[in-house]
This record gives C-alpha cells, sequence and structure tokens, in this order.
C-alpha cells in the first residue's frame, strides 16, 4: 500500500465508507511523525498536517469522518529552545479537506492519548498520562472546548492509573482501564450520570492489554497481559460475563477489532514460529480463519522454531523475577552463551511472541537467550512497576547479577559467557551491567542506550517529556528531595547544578 524508505508506524481506515487510511510516517528516523491520507485504489499518499508539529491521530468522530488530531511542537525546552511551557493542540479536521481543519482544544503540556468520541458525536473522552503509575480521564466538549477531569473523581486520592477504552452503545458510560481498585489494571465501566465506578474484571489478576467493543454493543473483545502472554476474552460490557470461546491458535492475541457489519472478530496472533498475522473468528460458527501467512525463505522450517518457556528465580531481597527463556535446538550440545536481552521503557516487559533476529542466534549459532522482566517492568502490578523508582533504580541492576546466578544453575546454559544487550532504556541496562556486572559478563552491546540521564532529558524535545509539571530553575533541589527523601543536600546541590547549567 505504501512504498516508501521511511517506516509507517501507523494506519486507520476512514471509518463510515472505507474511502481511504490515514496514517502518520517520520521523516529520516525523527519521530516527528505527519499524517499522510492514501488512497487505495492508486496508492497516492497526501499529507494533511502541516510540519513543524509532532501529529498523532487521535481516533475519529465517527459519523462525520472527522479525523482527531493531536499536535505538539518539535521545539525543545531545554538548551536554549524558545518554550519553557507547551501545550498539545487537539483539532478535528476532514482529511479529504486540510483547509477545514478546527481546533476544538489547547490542552497543557503533553501526555494526551486514546481520544475516543462519544456516539452521539458531542464529547471525547482522552487520557492524561502524567507516569506509569498516574492518568487521568477527561471529558472535552467538541462545540465549545471546555474539559473537565472525570477519573479520578478525588484530586487527593491515591495515585492510580486510568486509560480511556471506549463507551457503551448509548453512551451513558465509560469504558476504561484502571488499577485504582487493585494492583493491576481491571476493565471497568464509568457512569457518567451517577458517578458510580463498576469493576468488571476484578477476578482477573493480570493487566487489561486492549480491547473493542461489537458495533451492536453486545460483547467486549478484550485481551490480558497474562504472565508475559496475551489472551483474548468475550465479555458482556455491562457486566463483565464472559462467553466462551473455541480453541485459539497459540500466541499472544493482540488487537481485536470487530467487523462494522458482519459477527467477525478480527485479531493479531504473534508466536515463536512466526510474527504478527491477521486471523479473525466467526462469533456465530466459531470458525477461526487465518488471513495472512508469514513471508520466508523457502528453506526455513518455522515450525522448528523453538518454543519460549516463562523461567523464574529469586533475587538479593527475595523477591521472585521472571523471564522468557528461548533455547536452541538440541543438536548443540554442551553448556550454551546466552545473550541476556533487556527490553526499553523502563516500564516495558517482555513477552512470549516472535523473536526475529534472534532466531539466527538459536537456530545457527546454539546461543540462549533470556529475556529478564527486572522490577519496575509492567505487567506484575503496580507494587513491581515501582521497585526501581528514584534512588531504587540500581535494583534492577542487582536483579540482572542474580539472573547470572540463575543461569548458572541450569544443565544447558553457561554463567561465564554471558552478554547483556538492550535498546533505549535497555540499552542503559547494557551499560549499567558493563559497569556494575563488569566482572560477570563477557560483554555488552547497547543500542541507542541513555549514557547519562541529565543530558537525556536536557536533550529531549518537547513531546518527548512532558514539561507541564517539570520543576524550573531554582525547583529543583527541593523536587528531588520531595521525591527521593533519601538525597542529602550535598548530592541534590550537585543534581541541581548539573540539570540547571543544561
Amino acid at each position: 500500500m505504501t512504498d516508501s524508505p521511511e517506516p509507517v508506524s501507523n494506519g486507520s481506515w476512514e471509518p463510515r465508507e472505507g474511502r481511504y487510511i490515514v496514517f502518520a510516517r517520520g521523516t529520516g528516523g525523527d519521530e516527528a511523525y505527519q499524517l499522510y491520507r492514501l488512497d487505495p485504489t492508486s496508492k497516492q499518499a497526501t499529507p494533511f498536517t502541516e510540519p513543524g508539529q509532532r501529529h498523532a491521530l487521535q481516533g475519529w468522530i465517527k459519523a462525520q469522518s472527522l479525523a482527531i488530531v493531536s499536535s505538539v511542537p518539535l521545539d525543545r525546552t531545554a538548551q536554549g529552545g524558545s518554550r519553557t511551557q507547551i501545550s498539545t493542540t487537539l483539532s478535528v479536521v476532514d482529511p479529504l479537506n486540510p483547509a477545514s481543519r478546527r481546533v476544538v482544544a489547547e490542552l497543557p503540556g503533553g501526555g494526551w492519548f486514546g481520544a475516543e468520541a462519544s456516539p452521539d458525536g458531542r464529547q471525547l473522552a482522552i487520557t492524561q498520562y502524567a507516569s506509569a503509575t498516574s492518568s487521568s480521564i477527561w471529558l472535552i466538549d467538541l462545540a465549545s472546548g471546555q474539559r473537565r477531569r472525570v477519573l479520578p473523581v478525588d484530586a487527593q486520592a491515591p495515585k492510580a492509573s486510568h486509560f480511556v477504552t471506549g463507551w457503551t452503545h448509548d453512551g451513558a458510560s465509560l469504558l476504561l482501564a484502571s488499577d485504582s481498585a487493585s494492583e493491576f489494571r481491571e476493565l471497568m465501566r464509568f457512569d457518567l450520570a451517577s458517578g458510580q465506578l463498576h469493576r468488571l474484571t476484578a477476578s482477573i489478576p493480570w493487566d487489561l492489554a486492549g480491547g473493542d467493543l461489537s458495533p451492536d454493543g453486545r460483547w467486549l473483545a478484550i485481551t490480558v497481559n497474562a504472565d508475559g502472554r496475551d489472551e483474548l476474552r468475550l465479555l458482556d460490557p455491562q457486566q463483565g460475563q464472559a462467553r466462551p470461546l473455541p480453541a485459539l491458535p497459540a500466541g499472544s492475541i493482540s488487537q481485536p477489532r470487530f467487523h462494522p457489519t458482519r459477527g467477525e472478530l478480527a485479531f493479531v496472533v504473534n508466536s515463536a514460529q512466526g510474527p504478527a498475522q491477521v486471523q479473525t473468528l466467526d462469533l456465530a460458527s466459531g470458525r477461526v480463519t487465518p488471513w495472512t501467512q508469514p513471508v520466508k525463505p523457502p528453506e526455513l522450517d518455522l515450525s522448528q522454531l523453538p518454543e519460549q518457556q516463562v523461567v523464574r528465580w529469586t533475587s538479593f531481597d527475595g523477591r521472585t523475577i521472571s523471564g522468557i527463556l528461548s533455547l536452541p535446538p538440541a543438536r548443540f550440545a554442551g553448556k550454551r552463551p546466552v545473550v541476556m536481552v533487556m527490553h526499553g521503557g523502563p516500564e516495558g516487559q517482555s513477552k512470549l511472541g516472535w523473536q526475529g533476529r534472534q532466531n539466527y542466534l538459536l537456530q545457527e549459532l546454539g546461543v540462549a537467550v533470556l529475556e529478564p522482566n527486572v522490577r519496575g517492568s509492567s505487567g506484575y502490578g503496580k507494587t513491581f512497576l515501582s521497585l526501581d523508582d528514584g534512588r531504587l533504580r540500581e535494583d534492577s541492576v542487582k536483579d540482572m547479577g542474580t539472573a547470572i546466578d540463575w543461569i548458572a544453575t541450569q544443565p544447558r546454559l553457561d554463567a561465564s559467557r554471558v552478554l547483556v544487550s538492550g535498546g533505549s532504556y535497555g540499552g542503559y541496562m547494557a551499560l549499567a551491567a558493563s559497569t556494575r556486572l563488569v566482572d560477570r559478563i563477557a560483554g555488552a552491546m547497547s543500542v541507542v542506550g541513555i549514557s547519562h540521564f541529565v543530558t537525556f532529558l536536557g536533550a529531549c524535545r518537547t513531546w518527548g517529556v512532558d514539561s507541564e509539571n517539570r520543576p524550573q530553575r531554582g525547583q529543583f533541589l527541593p523536587y528531588l528531595q520531595s521525591h527521593s527523601p533519601a538525597m542529602g543536600q550535598k548530592d541534590g546541590e550537585k543534581w541541581t547544578a548539573a540539570v540547571e547549567s543544561q
């Protein structure tokens, strides 16, 4: 559909008739996404957003096929940048007529995403992200631009995450994911009239990962992040009761989407034997139909690729840490070297699924792959997510050390030949291992890793760091001490001088 050296980050069909596709694409890896309208017949792509800002397709006002677009300035707030505060511009536009663009609201700071228009097209529910453990939900009047926070109801309530999932069919309630009632992000229904919050998946001890409501409002398809594997569930959106499903393909299932007129549910299957593949489920017959197949060289037998397993070990403080282990074929004798792959984030998570280039290590070189989910990883509850905050950061590095201890107990793994690799925050973890664990590893490979947090924060563009709540000059020391009470005055002064010099 597209032919360009630049990657497409996402795409969405025009919702009424499927006349065109809107997709996002950057330039030269800058992630400064612009939005394009793609004609599916001619394959001609036409930009309809202005450069100089980073744009995102938030959603649609479906009855009018109006795109909801958020835009954030690209200039930097630090190192002589022109802005001390930023805002997110929310607008609606007909992609066939870019001149129709109408600004709905100017929202303070960044971190606004996941917009869902109400069924009558009058309101917009949107998430404001503050941190991995704190986010709120707002309603915006699309005519006046006025906004009000609906969750959390009490501004003094303990920190919790709230993410918009959608609306009920009648528009009377919001569907959302929230960990305000437990360790995990549950599916909840918020009644706008009464202000009551109803828990729908309290019995599922895992995070809600995504979902979609059927066009008639009868069913809600959700995916649950169960111990590193995404599982599909079909629920009644009013009561949360589950409907039995037929046998589904092995692997992680994500991105459930209902067909607008037929009783079919599309989803994506990602497994060790193949990357993301589209399949559909006919709800009436239970028939599962694959729509795509992996593209591969003829000599590659995907069925021979090894299955993955979840492994666990005890860390330095008695806490259980888990990871995803992939072993090479049995033809590789003796103890095998290990590549320990650290995920990014830091609030990311390694999951069961396609191994990509790591299959070469497994199949051709006989190297095992271990992907630890150290403390601070998502998917294991909000307490676990916060265990590496502030001055606890090094505890996640200690978890890598205990992973090597576990490797030493395994008959097929060689703890004397461990290489740590990772990208972005995972690259920081590789660099940390190369200093903190230097005597225990054979090497480290950091891909675009963070080597110095002060210069990292100073060089971030406005859309990389939300500046709304970032402390200004002269306020950094009390900010640090309030977030890290153990920090001493002298340490705080060093950090303050370093940050403010940036």
